[in-house]
């Protein structure tokens, strides 16, 4: 039976680079794949997988409404498919884990997801938490913090460079906004943040 895959990391683990060789691995084999990317990750432009070491494929974007299960059944009408791989697997809904359930378990199709699996202040992505409960196979993907240990945690900066500690979930960015970091020091680092915004918040005595 096909199975359901989650390979989940902090930033800068190599996740969409990992994805694009394991769609390498399958053509190479005369297998045929069919990539999907977030929407709303648009930073190498809608439906391209892009890694930083420079690696991009075209892939199918989805939107929260896509119903994955019908639209992989639709390029089987096309096509065969012997793999599908999800990048930014993060902002799948429960919805679409479900489906994405269903095709390895109805259409025995493997299904490899990469993803975040929390946000900037330590809270599980909405995906990666479905994922977590329904993959097959769950796998990390190691990341280094500045300290040499393994990252776990993503801390969110503003363009100076100082930790953010609020905000929406979601801020698509890369280098230039995220950190990653081991637990310890992103806790510090969330903690200096908050002392900070403490700070600016306290009124200023005059003279």
């Amino acid at each position: 039976m096909a199975k359901l895959y989650f390979y989940y990391a902090s930033m800068n683990a190599g996740k969409s680079t990992t994805l694009l060789q394991a769609d390498f691995n399958y053509r190479e084999r005369g297998m045929a794949t069919m990539l999907w990317t977030a929407a709303l990750d648009h930073r190498a432009g809608v439906g391209t997988i892009a890694s930083r070491i420079g690696l991009t494929a075209e892939a199918h974007a989805f939107e929260p409404e896509t119903d994955l299960r019908r639209a992989i059944e639709e390029e089987l009408k096309k096509r065969r498919v012997d793999c599908v791989l999800v990048d930014e697997a993060q902002f799948l809904s429960r919805a679409q884990v479900m489906q994405l359930a269903s095709v390895c378990d109805d259409l025995d199709i493997p299904v490899l997801a990469y993803g975040l699996r929390t946000d900037f202040q330590a809270n599980l992505f909405p995906g990666s938490a479905n994922l977590l409960a329904l993959a097959d196979a769950l796998v990390e993907l190691k990341a280094i913090c500045e300290c040499g240990r393994k990252a776990t945690m993503n801390l969110r900066v503003d363009e100076d460079g100082h930790a953010l500690a609020a905000g929406e979930q979601t801020e698509i960015g890369g280098n230039d906004r995220y950190v990653a970091l081991c637990r310890r020091h992103f806790v510090e680092r969330l903690r200096e943040a908050e002392q900070r915004q403490l700070r600016l918040s306290l009124p200023r005595r005059a003279g």
